[in-house]
């Protein structure tokens, strides 16, 4: 079984510590618990409520898709479990952290530890190097520029792309970059991926291409997964579908 680079790493410990990170719950399953989850955004008509009393739960190790149609909250979702966006009530536990009752410092240094993203865009800077990119997130750590750019190194080979690590993000196609962009969301050897439609922008064998890999990455690095997907047969590979609808979740059957 593959493992991770041991420098990829981040050391939790000083992390917690420094940024004042600490767990409501014990570390056990499931690591996402969303409880009586409220999101309501005003508008210039008037309140928008998107949930109302929503509650998930996914177990360790789980790869899960989320599908629904475009407005229906599924970005939204993500951006929660992410720390990315506060709810307007409710619970919400990642990691056994509540990310609906930590500061902004807080979730920045959650972020860094314990989440990897990828969306529909890959988000590479285009002035630096695929390796520079993919050790991105250890340099905003504080981390020495060669012993990040080794890490960035290794996840590309895992990506399989080492021989393109000194191309810039214009010299690669929609498939390398967006390679490039999951080595880099896994760089800080997160334990929870989520991924916002990951091969919305890619053709339909890119695509599968781009799934194959997210999915080895996820069962060898033990991750928990969250993935929106437009795409019904990528999302029937998960462990679990989840059709988003109406502010509710329910789920797709049919799939393993």
């Amino acid at each position: 079984m593959t493992e991770p680079p041991p420098a990829a790493v981040a050391p939790a410990t000083r992390l917690e510590r420094e940024s004042g990170l600490r767990s409501d719950e014990p570390s056990t399953e499931p690591i996402i618990r969303v409880l009586s989850l409220e999101k309501t955004y005003r508008t210039a008509r008037g309140p928008l409520t998107l949930f109302r009393d929503f509650n998930l739960e996914v177990q360790a190790g789980e790869l899960v898709a989320i599908v629904g149609q475009s407005g229906t909250g599924k970005s939204t979702l993500l951006h929660i479990l992410g720390a990315l966006d506060a709810p307007s009530a409710g619970r919400v536990y990642c990691a056994s952290t509540n990310v609906a009752e930590i500061n902004s410092r807080q979730a920045a240094a959650f972020r860094n530890r314990f989440i990897g993203y990828v969306w529909q865009f890959h988000y590479l800077l285009p002035e630096f190097t695929a390796q520079e990119n993919v050790a991105m997130p250890l340099l905003a750590q504080g981390q020495g520029r060669r012993e990040a750019l080794a890490v960035a190194g290794n996840w590309l080979r895992e990506v399989g792309l080492e021989e393109r690590r000194d191309h810039r993000p214009g010299e690669l196609s929609g498939g390398e970059q967006q390679r490039v962009a999951l080595a880099r969301a896994l760089v800080n050897n997160p334990r929870l991926l989520l991924a916002d439609e990951p091969t919305g922008d890619l053709d339909e064998m890119t695509s599968g291409q781009v799934f194959d890999l997210l999915q080895r990455l996820h069962a060898s690095y033990h991750l928990t997964s969250v993935v929106v997907t437009h795409n019904m047969e990528l999302a029937a590979r998960c462990t679990r579908v989840l059709r988003l609808e109406g502010g509710r979740l329910s789920e797709v059957g049919g799939c393993p």
